[in-house]
Parts: structure tokens; sequence; C-alpha cells
């Protein structure tokens, strides 16, 4: 691991770049330490500073003293896209704007992100938690999919937070049943994009014993910040 750049943002948070191989990813830790880790995993498509990413892993730093990480997953953010992931990308968008389904795209670019993210979230753990300001137990806080695969490989997930409302295929549906940490799972009553009723069923497969379902009212990306302290409070109970 190799850090590219270092700041100490205005909450005393401290924030920096790194590379790790090809996975560029970014490091929030809080100003005093060891902290247990939240991983924080964003959307298919998107960047490590999503500004809902760094917006979550400032507010676990500086107000419960977590550290935080994300990466960009093989062709998102600030990586190359193949060929084969800008064809998914067009085919998608056509879909859509034809009104066609969309659920077999879907399938087919989701799962194999899923096969190439996951053992790089595991690499980037490993070279994680050999840092001395990182400590204790390792939490998953971002979309089902991803966090469904590593919640079920690697022992090292004490918790999870998902947001519910994403398409998840069914060979991960059915890895849902082999989760069995604790688990946090938030919904959008009203998602335009999302159906309600898949998402109920797959917090219904979920094999944890403790999990519990947060619905807010409004549009998908309507979730209320104040879920941001509950997942907190959820990890606090957790990880520490």
């Amino acid at each position: 691991m190799r850090f590219t750049s270092e700041q100490r943002l205005d909450d005393d948070v401290i924030e920096r770049e790194f590379t790790l191989g090809e996975i560029p990813g970014v490091l929030w830790t809080p100003g005093s330490g060891p902290a247990p880790l939240i991983l924080i995993g964003h959307p298919g498509g998107f960047h490590k500073r999503l500004p809902r990413v760094v917006a979550r892993a400032r507010h676990y730093a500086a107000e419960y003293g977590f550290a935080a990480a994300a990466i960009d997953a093989p062709g998102c953010g600030d990586r190359p896209r193949s060929a084969v992931d800008e064809q998914a990308r067009a085919d998608l968008r056509r879909a859509m704007q034809a009104g066609e389904p969309v659920d077999e795209i879907l399938d087919a670019f989701i799962v194999p992100l899923v096969e190439k993210a996951v053992p790089e979230w595991r690499t980037t753990l490993d070279a994680l938690l050999s840092l001395p300001e990182i400590g204790g137990s390792v939490g998953y806080d971002g979309m089902n999919a991803i966090g469904i695969r590593l919640a079920v490989v690697d022992p090292r997930i004490s918790a999870a937070v998902f947001f519910g409302m994403g398409f998840v295929p069914d060979l991960l549906r059915e890895e849902a049943r082999r989760v069995t940490i604790p688990l946090q799972f938030l919904i959008q009553w009203d998602d335009e994009g999302n159906d309600r009723r898949t998402a109920l069923d797959l917090f219904d497969t979920f094999g944890a014993k403790e999990k519990t379902l947060h619905a807010n009212l409004g549009g998908h990306a309507g979730t209320p910040w104040f879920e941001v302290d509950d997942a907190a409070r959820f990890f606090t109970r957790h990880l520490s």
C-alpha cells in the first residue's frame, strides 16, 4: 500500500489517498487510534469520492471514532473501463430508454463485477489491518451485491449496513441465506427505480439472527441523514 496524499480536514479527520497495485482508494481516520474499520462500498460505476460516500466516512471518523475506507471497483471511478464494461452500460441505457426489461443485462454486469471486486476488497483489507492506526473489528456499509459476497467469504466482516433498494442477481440472493452477521437493512419505500417487494423478500432471505429493517418514505436518493447516525450506533454496538 502506497499513500499518495495526506491532509488533516477541518473536523480533525485525516484523509489519505492510496494505491494498492491497480486499486485506488481513500482512507479516513480519526485523530486517535487504533480504530475499528468500516468499509464503504459505493454503487457499481461510481467513484470512491461520491459525495455521500465521503460524507458518511467523515461522519463515522469525526463523530464516532471509526476509520473508514473506500476503493474504486474495476471499471469504476478512476479505473479504466473495458470494452465489455462500456457495452454493458450502453445496453443498459438503451433498454431503460426503451422501457425494456433490464434484469438480464444487470445480471451480466453485476455478477462479474462482484467476482472481481470482492477479492480486491479482501486484499485491501489485508493491507489496512496491518496499519497501526486500525484495530478491532470490521464492518461493511454499502450496496447489497458486493456486500453479500464479502460477508459470506470473509470472516473478518463482523456487521453490515446494506442499502436495500438495488438489483441483486439470483446467484447472490441465494448467497444471502449464508449471511449470518448482524445486519441493518435500509430501504426507501417509494423508490422509483426498484421494487419494494423484491427488497423485502431479500431482507427475509438473510440468514442473520439479528437483522433490522429501516424503511423511510421517499425516492431512491432520499435516505434521511439520521440513518447515518443510526448506522454508526449499530456499528458501535458490534465493532467496539
